[in-house]
């Protein structure tokens, strides 16, 4: 018997992701609730965190790169004192000191994350060794040195410190930015160790965690058609880009993938998108009057 495929449904919806489920289970339950053909998520979080989960339907998903560039914002709770195998709670404890940082040493270390950093991930996560992922290499005993990668931080500050042990941090950072990293490297940093308690995204690019659906809302919700009164335009994800005008003419010869001619323009060069009517187009690159494509809609 041939597998139902699903249907064409084109969107984003934003789930307020529960701690305990993996980014890929919510994407999977998503899927089964809208019975949609295809989805995918734009920016994995950890099983154990919680917050915004944009989840890319159909067309949309030819947008997730670019919410997957967009800044995000993370809180996060940081004990101090004690260093872990995963950086987080979930993991065993590999060392630990009853020296504990003043609130101004702490403030003092800081400036040495915001900007162009350079971060070493987790040992276990998504990071590809080899053809394989870290954190299956580092649950069978492996030990590896991963290289450092680049990373934006456009902010980092304390909110609170409810005790000597305990920070609670905010971050808004670019594309690639491991959070129980930043916590690893502040508490050996202030010489004490550090790792994270709770991670909560709240909010990537144009999406909040305030406007996300709970799994239980989903579940309630699925299979009617109330749940699809939830999705939000696929061109949400291009939210960071310019918006150019198509001629009709440029309409039709960019969705056969061929650049077209768009009434208005944007800097050479510069990723732009195309809309005609009202209706994403395409997205691609912008050159002297026209959009040469690099994904086109098909609404």
């Amino acid at each position: 018997m041939a597998r139902k495929k699903g249907r064409e449904v084109s969107g984003w919806l934003i789930v307020d992701k529960p701690a305990g489920i993996t980014s890929t289970a919510v994407v999977g339950k998503v899927r089964w609730a809208l019975d949609a053909k295809k989805a995918g998520h734009a920016g994995t979080l950890d099983p154990g965190a919680t917050g915004v989960l944009a989840i890319a339907l159909g067309e949309a998903t030819k947008t997730v790169p670019y919410i997957t560039d967009a800044l995000k914002c993370y809180r996060f709770t940081m004990r101090l004192g004690s260093a872990t195998t995963t950086d987080d709670a979930e993991g065993a404890v590999i060392a630990a000191t009853h020296l504990r940082p003043t609130d101004a040493e702490i403030a003092a270390a800081l400036p040495a994350f915001r900007g162009a950093i350079q971060q070493v991930p987790p040992q276990f996560s998504a990071v590809k060794v080899e053809g394989e992922r870290a954190y299956d290499l580092a649950r069978s005993g492996e030990t590896m040195d991963l290289a450092a990668r680049p990373l934006w931080v456009e902010s980092l500050k304390v909110i609170a410190r409810p005790d000597p042990d305990t920070l609670e941090l905010e971050m808004i950072c670019g594309k690639g930015g491991y959070v129980r990293a930043i916590a690893r490297d502040l508490g050996a940093a202030l010489g004490c160790y550090g790792h994270v308690l709770m991670l909560r995204r709240v909010w990537s690019g144009p999406f909040d965690a305030a406007q996300g659906l709970s799994l239980d809302e989903i579940e309630r919700l699925a299979h009617s058609p109330e749940l699809e009164t939830h999705l939000l335009p696929l061109e949400l994800g291009l939210a960071d880009l310019p918006e150019l005008k198509a001629t009709p003419e440029g309409a039709v010869r960019m969705r056969n993938g061929n650049p077209g001619t768009v009434l208005t323009g944007a800097e050479y060069g510069a990723a732009a998108w195309a809309s005609f009517q009202d209706q994403p187009v395409a997205v691609g690159i912008y050159r002297a009057g026209e959009l040469h494509p690099s994904r086109v809609f098909n609404l």
